[in-house]
């Protein structure tokens, strides 16, 4: 496992899915949606290796190859928020890696929430230096639901301090200021075998109390 987790700080960011620019104005709060109108906004693309994109009413993320991260943004700018989501692994691997970007400076800027198939989370950051952990190595919880199940995911920025939280849970706090603002997205990757599915619905972004 641990072999395995520290294979997540090198994943290769084959698909950047969003054409995210510097951060303008704040967008207006709440936000929400379900997927069921494939016109709403979201960036993604598809290739070889990953298809991400609206499917039957969600936002479905399909890696089909070993070692590959993709994601669709919302194209919003956002700085304090309280984002919830249901994620659902549909198929593949449970040694997998899907979740929450937020403060989307650029597709090689963010902050990423991920949990897996097998019950480990890991909040971290990526910018120049790579893939940061800021909460540590991946950690072990019984709140992450294993395998094909739906985990709600919750993110809560209010300036430099960020809440991670999973299925009603407080998983971890932190508190960094590299990035105040950007987009959000929607993510999943495979480390050595593909057939990661997931698939996230019913989102809804709010100010933070």
């Amino acid at each position: 496992m641990l072999t395995e987790r520290l294979i997540a700080a090198t994943l290769i960011l084959v698909l950047a899915l969003a054409a995210c620019g510097e951060a303008g104005g704040q967008e207006e709060l709440p936000w929400s949606d379900d997927f069921s109108d494939p016109t709403t906004g979201w960036q993604a693309e598809s290739d070889s290796s990953a298809e991400v994109g609206y499917h039957d009413g969600v936002m479905r993320v399909l890696i089909k190859s070993p070692n590959r991260l993709a994601w669709a943004s919302a194209g919003l700018n956002l700085s304090d928020l309280h984002l919830a989501v249901e994620a659902t692994q549909v198929a593949g691997p449970d040694d997998n890696d899907y979740g929450v970007l937020v403060r989307m400076k650029d597709p090689g800027h963010f902050y990423l929430f991920s949990i897996s198939g097998d019950g480990y989370y890991q909040v971290s950051r990526y910018g120049d230096d790579g893939r940061v952990a800021l909460n540590g190595d991946w950690t072990p919880s019984e709140a992450i639901r294993q395998g094909t199940s739906t985990n709600v995911l919750e993110v809560i920025c209010q300036g430099e301090r960020m809440t991670f939280i999973v299925n009603g849970e407080q998983l971890a706090q932190v508190e960094d200021g590299s990035y105040s603002q950007g987009d959000i997205g929607l993510y999943a990757g495979s480390f050595f075998d593909p057939g990661v599915e997931i698939h996230f619905d019913n989102l809804r972004v709010e100010e933070p109390e």
